[in-house]
């Protein structure tokens, strides 16, 4: 898992998918990305064990950049840069 010291990016949208199991925080990601410019950058917290390496896969795919996964104990932020 990639986890950084430093400080986490600006963020500028922010969603929660805690409780859902893949491929729905992928496919909300995906969604709310769209939204977003280029180099924004979206926050998206999970609690399924699988989701750090699906969104290291997602980022891969369709070229976002996956800028730090912070582990907070029950859940992990993933914040990804839009392509």
């Amino acid at each position: 898992m990639m986890t950084t010291q430093n400080p986490p990016p600006a963020v500028d949208m922010e969603i929660d998918t805690s409780g859902l199991k893949c491929p729905l925080p992928i496919l909300r990601a995906k969604k709310a990305l769209a939204q977003l410019h280029s180099g924004q950058v979206l926050k998206v917290i999970t609690t399924d064990p699988h989701a750090v390496r699906d969104f290291e896969a997602f980022a891969r795919q369709t070229g976002n950049t996956l800028e730090a996964q912070h582990d907070q104990g029950a859940s992990v932020a993933h914040f990804l840069r839009r392509r």
